[in-house]
């Protein structure tokens, strides 16, 4: 019997707040199970696949406190509330872009397409779904989620529950931000849906670049059973610090992250392309760059390519508009052709990578690749036998002397930072984290079910709200005041529970 079926249900609320907590070792052990999830049920052949094109749509809202007296609301709510402000006018085809692949999919496949999509969904965005009652939107996700005749064609990836940027995160919550939004999804869409997730989606495509960080990543999602993550193209470079080649980029790569003390870890990584984002997979760009690619050579032996691509799936008229006609425009092109099956077809991530293995292919066949500018860093510090102290001294000589080294990591641009400006953000965050960890880790450490308590629930949640990337995202101003407000928040609930 599945792990999953000797576990009952999880709460999909608790005292009004999202399950977030509670359950991480029965999780643990779920989600680490290594049987292919896919293989079964696809219906693809990898001998008849040219090229594939996976896409993936990532959906988010933050959390902000502005509902009654300071209460915490979804955005998605505010812009109903506040309809006269700003583009707060298009809070309902936000809303019907956040349900209608629960439409388009079931249209599709009973069109006699062979859809694919991959879904990333924020735990904030999540919740706001719950607290607005919005089950319209919620069971129409559950239908192409858990039902066996839609599941195939759509894979969910995890994420970091609230939004948070990977390197400006604390190291002791990137763990936390993992495990809250297993939890929370498990309690919406069910053991059998999470143990599906295999691939991981970061927000804003964020890549921690300094050694000891994407070290401490790479081991917290493998912990959490990931078996890949997405990667934007120019936030990864090869090992000597040159690009990514033509043909590597539509491979798989294998991410290695190498920390101060000498410790090695490795992931799968699908590289994004570079691009307008939503404009290329609102126009299904990537079905159209894939049909001009070829097989791959990978040592002696020839696969198909693969185009990835991600983009915000509500935001901006070329997503409300654009993206419906085109969606069902190539896919009945595609069908049309006769090429459902064959040629250049829909993949999703997990479902190309279990066809790859099943064919005999092994990760260690895969080229290899490390975070951007880290090679200039290996320069300086012998990596067979590297100490925090030489790690240490190489970074600060390289920012002394090269205006283009940094350790901010790299994201889907490079003209914003979620560093540079906002130590007001920045320092409430580290204070309420170490907060956080002050009071509860020796209190886990000696009983792991103190996370279920309500007082852990309600820490634990401000703790990871307050590393949202809304807050540094919108500069200065109202944005960078729900951060003061949620730290305060925060703050009041830590000094309140015994």
């Amino acid at each position: 019997m599945s792990l999953s079926f000797a576990l009952p249900p999880l709460p999909e609320l608790q005292s009004g707040l999202p399950t977030l907590c509670g359950w991480e070792s029965e999780l643990e052990a779920l989600v680490r199970q290594d049987q292919p999830v896919f293989l079964s049920q696809t219906n693809l052949k990898l001998e008849d696949i040219q090229a594939g094109f996976a896409c993936a749509l990532h959906m988010h809202q933050p959390t902000i406190p502005a509902g009654w007296q300071g209460s915490l609301i979804g955005h998605l709510q505010y812009m109903y509330e506040h309809a006269q402000e700003g583009d707060n006018h298009n809070a309902e085809p936000f809303a019907g872009c956040y349900a209608r692949m629960g439409d388009f999919i079931p249209q599709l496949v009973q069109s006699g397409c062979n859809p694919r999509i991959m879904l990333d969904y924020s735990g904030n965005l999540l919740w706001s779904f719950q607290q607005m009652q919005r089950h319209d939107i919620l069971d129409r996700l559950k239908q192409i989620t858990c039902d066996p005749t839609y599941q195939p064609y759509v894979e969910w990836l995890g994420t970091l529950w609230s939004h948070a940027v990977v390197p400006s995160t604390p190291i002791a919550d990137l763990k936390l931000q993992m495990q809250a939004w297993q939890h929370h999804f498990a309690a919406i869409f069910g053991f059998e849906a999470l143990k599906r997730v295999r691939g991981f989606s970061p927000p804003e495509m964020h890549l921690p670049n300094h050694p000891d960080t994407l070290y401490a990543y790479l081991k917290a999602l493998k912990e959490c059973g990931y078996r890949w993550l997405l990667v934007q193209e120019h936030t990864v470079e090869n090992l000597d610090g040159s690009g990514l080649s033509e043909s590597q980029k539509y491979l798989p790569n294998r991410l290695i992250a190498r920390n101060s003390q000498g410790e090695t870890i490795s992931i799968i990584a699908l590289i994004k392309t570079q691009g307008s984002d939503t404009k290329l997979v609102a126009q299904m760009q990537p079905y159209f760059e894939a049909r001009s690619r070829n097989r791959v050579q990978l040592g002696d032996r020839c696969i198909p390519s693969l185009v990835s691509q991600i983009a915000d799936g509500e935001n901006g008229g070329v997503m409300m508009n654009e993206f419906p006609r085109d969606l069902f425009r190539v896919y009945h092109e595609i069908r049309d052709r006769g090429e459902t099956h064959q040629g250049t077809v829909a993949i999703n991530g997990t479902e190309y990578l279990e066809l790859l293995a099943a064919s005999g292919i092994t990760d260690d066949e895969f080229p290899t690749c490390q975070a951007v500018q880290q090679h200039k860093i290996w320069q300086q510090v012998d990596p067979s036998q590297p100490t925090p102290a030489t790690v240490a001294a190489a970074i600060e000589q390289l920012q002394q002397t090269d205006p283009h080294f940094h350790i901010d990591g790299a994201s889907w641009t490079n003209h914003l930072s979620w560093v540079a400006g906002y130590e007001n953000v920045l320092e409430p965050m580290a204070q309420l984290s170490g907060a956080f960890h002050r009071k509860y880790d020796r209190l886990v450490q000696q009983d792991p079910l103190v996370t279920r308590r309500s007082d852990y629930q309600q820490a634990l949640l401000y703790n990871l709200l307050l590393q949202t990337s809304c807050f540094r995202y919108w500069g200065q101003g109202q944005w960078t005041d729900f951060a003061r407000t949620i730290f305060e928040q925060g703050q009041a609930a830590l000094q309140a529970q015994t």
